[in-house]
């Protein structure tokens, strides 16, 4: 038998028989990636914070439920389309919020600046001419028609 043959064996089993293929000599593959930035970790935080909020929540509840009837009502969240913000602090975020957007975006470098900019150039050029030639055939059959 070929190696080959005991990896599909091993990937095609069911998992019951750990003690088994670790006797045979099953490999499993690890596959690696580059680590690069995905974006991905303020989700992992807000993910992370949901957890934390949610068994807050949970002994905020119970606590509520024993002080149920001497507390007093909780003030209304403020919404979001609130006009009262600080008007200062809302441009700050935005601003932060613009600078952590950018530090996201790859960059090209001078070469493919310069690539790209010719293609948009001669992309351009090539419309200009289409649109003028088809203004110039329309202009000269409007005149020998009507003219």
């Amino acid at each position: 038998m070929s190696d080959e043959g005991d990896v599909a064996n091993d990937a095609a089993s069911d998992g019951g028989d750990a003690e088994e293929s670790r006797e045979s000599g099953g490999r499993t593959a690890v596959v690696t990636r580059p680590q690069r930035p995905t974006g991905k970790r303020s989700r992992q935080r807000t993910a992370e914070a949901d957890d934390d909020a949610s068994d807050d929540v949970e002994s905020a509840k119970e606590d509520r439920a024993k002080k149920a009837p001497t507390a007093k009502r909780a003030k209304k969240p403020k919404k979001a389309g609130d006009r009262r913000a600080n008007p200062f602090a809302f441009v700050f975020n935005y601003i932060k919020q613009v600078v952590a957007e950018m530090r996201k975006v790859i960059w090209p470098n001078r070469k493919q600046m310069l690539t790209y900019t010719s293609v948009v150039l001669a992309f351009l050029a090539f419309m200009v001419a289409l649109v003028g030639l088809a203004d110039l055939g329309l202009t000269k059959l409007v005149l020998l028609v009507f003219g």
